[in-house]
C-alpha cells in the first residue's frame, strides 16, 4: 500500500444498497472504511437478515456516528443507544434499528488483516 492515499466515498470501491440502506466502502489494503446511511424505518433483522440470511447480524464494527440514532440489542440480552457524536464497538451476533425519524449517518472501520483489540473472532 502507497504511504498515501486518499479515496472518495463518492465514487466507492464497492456499493451496497439493500432496503432503506447505503453502505459505500473504499478499500485500504486490509483495511475497509465505510459509510453507511440508514433511512428511517430501518432495521437489520428487516432490510439485511433477508439477503444475508443469518439469524442475526454476523459483522462486527467499530465507528461513530455523524447523525442521528441508532440502537443495538446484542443475542445476550445487552444494549445499547448510539448518537450522533459518539463511537461505538459492536460484537458480532446483534440486531439493530434507527430509532426516530432522522437518517443515520455513520463511519466504520474493519481491518480484516487481524482482530478486533475488544473482542477475538472465533470466541
Amino acid at each position: 500500500m502507497a504511504n498515501l492515499e486518499k479515496k472518495s466515498f463518492d465514487n466507492p470501491d464497492e456499493l451496497k444498497e439493500p432496503e432503506k440502506t447505503k453502505a459505500s466502502v473504499v478499500n485500504f489494503g486490509s483495511v475497509a472504511a465505510s459509510k453507511v446511511i440508514l433511512q428511517p424505518g430501518w432495521k437489520w433483522s428487516e432490510c439485511i437478515k433477508p439477503v444475508v440470511e443469518t439469524k442475526s447480524c454476523e459483522a462486527g464494527h467499530v465507528g461513530m456516528i455523524l447523525k442521528g440514532t441508532i440502537k443495538i440489542v446484542h443475542d445476550d440480552g445487552s444494549e445499547m443507544t448510539v448518537s450522533a457524536g459518539e463511537a461505538f464497538s459492536c460484537a458480532p451476533g446483534h440486531d439493530a434499528w434507527v430509532v426516530g425519524d432522522e437518517e443515520v449517518v455513520s463511519y466504520e472501520f474493519n481491518n480484516s488483516g487481524k482482530d478486533y483489540a475488544v473482542w477475538k473472532s472465533g470466541e
